[in-house]
């Protein structure tokens, strides 16, 4: 037989669920505020106790509203901070596993996709999808299976707040760390994430991706043409981290790749290099006032950093000269040098 203080705990209980079912979106609103400010950092006893035993009743209200509303693109940065009190809580693992099995990670996953939806409800909702991959390899695999890595990234490639980007960096490497089932998955997908046209996304993917490899091992064929291409941005953070990851890229079976590639890229436009030919030949042409195919950064730092590629199978010596590459006489020497081969080869 229960007791007269476990009655009234469950009466106000009921008396709080009754309140939610009958309040409109401002009260509800409300309750979540209030919900929020009283409960955060509680453990998953604490709340059980707040509750009187009842906070999956609550939990699974909050999740029911905002599988209802969410495709409204009304407010839900309330009622994401609510779910995550829940998922974050020590000792909470029920509440992870009602969470899911009422379809929690695929709603997070569309939230992301929805261009109604702010900024900053969808951060809440990577921050909640980081909750869940950081509780275990089976929940990773979950999110990827729910085609989780493409609705991330895609977000990350729209996504116009840097603060956010960040966040579904961590989101990514999470993904990519402990899931060996689909860590070839997220490392695609960061790969496919490289042509996008936000610098800063590029940035993260290439920070990602230099972890990433090194976790799968082995290269997709489509890196190297995509490292390449980014090494033509004006954004040097970008041209930076792509360089850092072609440092790595050199010690697998991309080598040869990357550097005809990268060669290529030091080799200027036929029709450029005509009009430029006097002033070459006179010295007066300084390296970089030469039209290449990447940035100017980039193309300053290629030929030291071509040496990375010298070994007794490889030498890129007998493609690129390699001596004196700090000195203004071995750039005119190398234009030169671009001229004369273009020549022999009835280019100009």
């Amino acid at each position: 037989m229960t007791s007269i203080k476990e009655q009234a705990a469950i009466s106000r209980l009921l008396s709080f669920l009754q309140e939610w079912d009958n309040a409109g979106k401002s009260l509800r609103t409300q309750i979540l505020t209030t919900f929020i400010e009283t409960n955060q950092g509680k453990t998953g006893p604490e709340l059980e106790l707040e509750f009187s035993q009842g906070a999956s009743l609550f939990l699974i209200r909050v999740t029911t509203w905002l599988r209802i509303i969410y495709m409204t693109g009304l407010d839900l940065e309330m009622i994401l901070r609510s779910i995550g009190i829940f998922l974050s809580a020590v000792s909470s693992n029920r509440y992870l596993i009602e969470f899911l099995e009422i379809g929690g990670v695929l709603t997070l996953l569309e939230i992301l996709g929805l261009e109604k939806i702010k900024e900053e409800d969808k951060k809440e909702s990577i921050k909640l999808l980081q909750i869940i991959a950081n509780t275990g390899r089976k929940y990773k695999e979950l999110i990827c299976e729910s085609y989780g890595v493409r609705a991330i990234a895609e977000f990350l490639a729209k996504s116009k707040s840097e603060e956010t980007q960040e966040e579904v960096q961590v989101l990514l490497d999470t993904l990519v760390h402990g899931n060996p089932k689909y860590q070839n998955q997220v490392y695609k997908g960061l790969i496919a994430l490289l042509p996008c046209g936000s610098p800063k996304a590029q940035q993260l993917a290439l920070q990602t991706l230099k972890t990433a490899q090194s976790i799968v091992g082995a290269t997709h064929p489509s890196i190297v043409d995509c490292v390449l291409m980014v090494l033509s941005t004006v954004h040097l953070e970008v041209q930076y981290e792509a360089i850092e990851l072609i440092k790595d890229l050199i010690h697998y079976d991309v080598r040869l790749p990357l550097l005809k590639g990268l060669i290529a890229m030091l080799i200027p436009p036929v029709k450029e290099t005509s009009k430029l030919q006097a002033r070459i030949f006179s010295g007066r042409t300084p390296p970089w006032d030469c039209p290449l195919k990447m940035g100017k950064a980039s193309w300053l730092m290629v030929p030291p950093f071509l040496r990375l590629f010298d070994s007794p199978d490889h030498h890129p010596a007998a493609c690129v000269p390699a001596a004196g590459c700090g000195c203004q006489d071995y750039w005119v020497r190398l234009q030169r040098d671009w001229v004369i081969a273009a020549r022999k080869a009835g280019q100009c």
